[in-house]
């Protein structure tokens, strides 16, 4: 039993047992930039990428499941579809000054503490992930190692010549990306993330990728382009290449891009070919916190050991109890909003929502069947997992482990305010496109008393969702580097509701606050062995919120 499964426990156990230090208090003035910083870099400013309209979130959740050779039929990515989909997830593209119930509100209006809108969602708004692309000859521009820089929309060259076969040599033989030499590469650096969340920090980062690569996902499939990341490979050796230290920032992902003229290429001599420039950190003081070291030494020592095909079936999701009351849901309405335009609304909700204005069933059965969709992270290339209730052979579909097709999350819903839906906690059967009754009654009093925060009234959303995964199981099935997988597929569930929540003009909100023990206990999980991992707000807002219209100022 590895260290991640003590972790995983602390995580659960956190609302009563104060993870150390207990008496860690952030160090705002002494915060780090929410970027890396490159200073003397050559910058290259990406192209302007028009988005068809007809590249709908309708089309992204009926290919969720399709494998990535069904997807690109052909379609490769270029220079500017590539900068159109960094863009709209982790590139900047609007101001937020909306009057909300965050505590970060008296600060929105000062530029140097200004909040900026991104397509992808993120734990506290802080932003950890660095892209990095690595290209071959096959690019549009000299071969080498960039870093994607977020405020200016531009690739910053941290190194110049042909390393894409080093990517290819980490990832290992037979996995995906043999056929290309372009890649994007996924880290974190945890000092952003960990100087106001401490040792939770990990927990946190962990699925802010799962919600970028689920966005770029959700963008490039309506076009006919594939984004499956992979999650196990080399990963001291990428690190090296990027020049960077595992112990402050981990590589999570790599995703093999299928690009016009791309071919393999060899790797160069070990040790000769490696970034050698540094990120600037802002912060005076940076610490270090033992349980983010430790799950990083845990969830990369075995990295390189990709999982055999089938390894996640002991970790399914139960399957649906026959026994429970159903109540049957209306057929799901993917929107037919363009994903760019639901990613460029999309924002947190924070204490808007109103429970005169209930949610229709519809909207909710559409949410429902998007966050469902958005747990298939990966196709052809890996693990299959994917939500359901479905049984050891599941439903979904891969994250990058070539462990075979397995549902791995449960989706339960307290529902408050939603039309012809009897206030109660569920269970939701994606088979059945049903809910299965788990308690009757309002869920407003219990929300509220085990959420710790002030931003929002639980009681006035109109439907509270919460993905469930054998967290134990996983790790037990595919080692410690399994943590990181369930909590991708988390942040990916996260990120479909956002989206198609958006699109359906609601209020949406994502919260780790919460008492998970006494949610385990509400939803009688102890039974599944399954974890409550994050809590989603849905419902209608009040009208006419006050916001600032920044744009035309």
């Amino acid at each position: 039993m590895g260290y991640a499964h003590e972790y995983a426990a602390a995580i659960m156990q956190r609302g009563r047992v104060p993870m150390p230090p207990a008496d860690f208090v952030p160090d705002w003035s002494d915060g780090p930039r929410k970027t890396k910083f490159y200073p003397g870099t050559d910058m290259l400013p990406l192209p302007a990428c028009d988005y068809p309209s007809d590249a709908t979130l309708a089309h992204a959740q009926a290919t969720a499941t399709a494998t990535a050779a069904e997807v690109s039929a052909g379609r490769a990515f270029d220079l500017v579809t590539l900068s159109g989909m960094l863009r709209d997830s982790y590139g900047l593209t609007g101001r937020r000054l909306g009057v909300q119930a965050n505590t970060d509100l008296d600060a929105l209006p000062w530029y140097p503490l200004a909040n900026w809108s991104r397509g992808t969602a993120s734990g506290g708004g802080l932003y950890p992930v660095s892209v990095y692309w690595v290209g071959g000859p096959s690019g549009p521009v000299p071969p080498g190692v960039h870093h994607y820089a977020t405020r200016h929309h531009a690739m910053q060259r941290l190194l110049t010549g042909d390393v894409s076969g080093e990517v290819r040599e980490a990832l290992g033989d037979g996995a995906p990306g043999a056929e290309t030499d372009q890649f994007l590469v996924l880290s974190v650096k945890y000092w952003q993330n960990a100087f106001k969340y401490n040792s939770f920090s990990f927990h946190a980062v962990t699925m802010d990728v799962g919600t970028v690569v689920q966005t770029w996902r959700m963008w490039a499939r309506p076009l006919g382009l594939a984004v499956e990341p992979l999650m196990w490979f080399d990963e001291e050796r990428l690190a090296r290449l990027l020049g960077v230290r595992t112990e402050e920032e981990g590589v999570f992902a790599v995703v093999p891009l299928h690009w016009q003229g791309a071919a393999a290429r060899p790797a160069p001599a070990p040790g000769t070919a490696a970034v050698r420039r540094h990120d600037v950190e802002r912060s005076r003081r940076v610490l270090a916190f033992e349980a983010v070291r430790n799950m990083q030494a845990a969830t990369a020592e075995r990295a390189a050991e990709r999982p055999a095909a089938g390894a996640l079936d002991s970790a399914a999701a139960p399957a649906a109890d026959p026994d429970r009351a159903v109540v049957a849901l209306p057929a799901p309405r993917p929107p037919a909003t363009d994903v760019r335009t639901a990613l460029r609304r999309r924002r947190s909700s924070f204490g808007r929502f109103d429970a005169q204005r209930p949610m229709s069933a519809e909207q909710l059965a559409t949410c429902l069947a998007a966050a469902t969709a958005g747990a298939a992270l990966g196709g052809d290339t890996g693990t299959g997992t994917g939500t359901g209730t479905g049984t050891a052979t599941g439903t979904g579909t891969g994250t990058g482990t070539d462990t075979g097709a397995t549902s791995l999350a449960t989706l339960y819903a307290f529902v408050s305010h939603v039309e012809g839906v009897p206030a109660g906690a569920y269970a939701y059967d994606p088979a059945g496109h049903a809910l299965r009754l788990i308690k009757s009654g309002p869920p407003g009093e219990f929300l509220q008393k085990n959420y710790f925060l002030a931003n929002y009234n639980l009681e006035q959303a109109a439907a509270v969702l919460v993905p469930a995964v054998r967290t134990t199981a996983v790790l037990d099935a595919v080692g410690d580097r399994g943590y990181r997988l369930v909590n991708a597929v988390v942040g990916a569930v996260a990120q479909s509701l956002y989206t198609a929540a958006s699109a359906l003009e609601l209020g949406c909100g994502v919260a780790l606050g919460f008492d998970n023990i006494s949610y385990t206990e509400e939803l009688g999980l102890a039974e599944t062995g399954q974890s409550p991992l994050l809590i989603m707000m849905l419902g209608n807002e009040r009208p006419a919120p006050a916001d600032f219209r920044y744009e035309i100022a």
